[in-house]
């Protein structure tokens, strides 16, 4: 079964269900998703308890299983509700600020400093939720999804119903959001 190591259900939620829902709500951008995808998880896992090969933590397993359950409500989400309308004729919209002539970025980008030590940041994680928070959902969603999770990118746009183009358009329309974003509230802020 899991080689040596007994898995409690009883204490998932308690252990490790603030981290979960953190996930969840990330990348989701909804409390209520993001409940449902933690519950969902949870059925999921103790449904499946006699799968566990042990070669994992428990929070690795249940972790695992929740990005499943996050690409599973982003689809029925997205066959709810339509996604933004991207313009095909002008792929660089409001961003063209950003660029110059021959298609480099006009300014450089701000130093900030050691993206590891930024990453593990408490401040670093406010100022991205805000940030992430100001972009459309959808956006902010599939970036998560793609970028974050690290969902494969055929299977976002199967599951969206989307194409190519399509996605990297909207990814590149929040990469863009979250750069001017970060620059703006996180790079010059504190010094990374």
């Amino acid at each position: 079964m899991n080689r040596g190591h007994r898995l409690e259900p009883d204490l998932w939620l308690e252990r490790y269900g603030t981290y979960l829902f953190r996930y969840a709500l990330a990348t989701l951008r909804d409390e209520r998703l993001a409940e449902d995808a933690v519950q969902d998880c949870l059925l999921a896992a103790w449904q499946a308890q006699a799968g566990f090969a042990g070669q994992a933590s428990e929070r690795t397993w249940l972790t695992g299983i929740l990005k499943h359950k996050i690409v599973d409500i982003v689809r029925r989400d997205s066959r709810e509700k339509p996604l933004d309308n991207i313009e095909p004729d002008n792929p660089y919209g409001e961003f063209e600020a950003g660029f110059d002539q021959t298609g480099h970025w006009a300014q450089l980008v701000a130093e900030w400093g050691d993206p590891a030590a930024a990453f593990e940041s408490k401040r670093f994680w406010q100022v991205l939720e805000a940030c992430l928070s100001a972009m459309p959902r959808r956006l902010a969603q599939l970036f998560m999804l793609r970028e974050v999770v690290g969902a494969d990118s055929a299977k976002v746009c199967q599951e969206l119903d989307i194409t190519p183009t399509n996605l990297w358009t909207m990814l590149y329309r929040s990469r863009m959001s979250l750069r001017r974003c970060l620059e703006r509230n996180w790079a010059g802020a504190e010094g990374a």
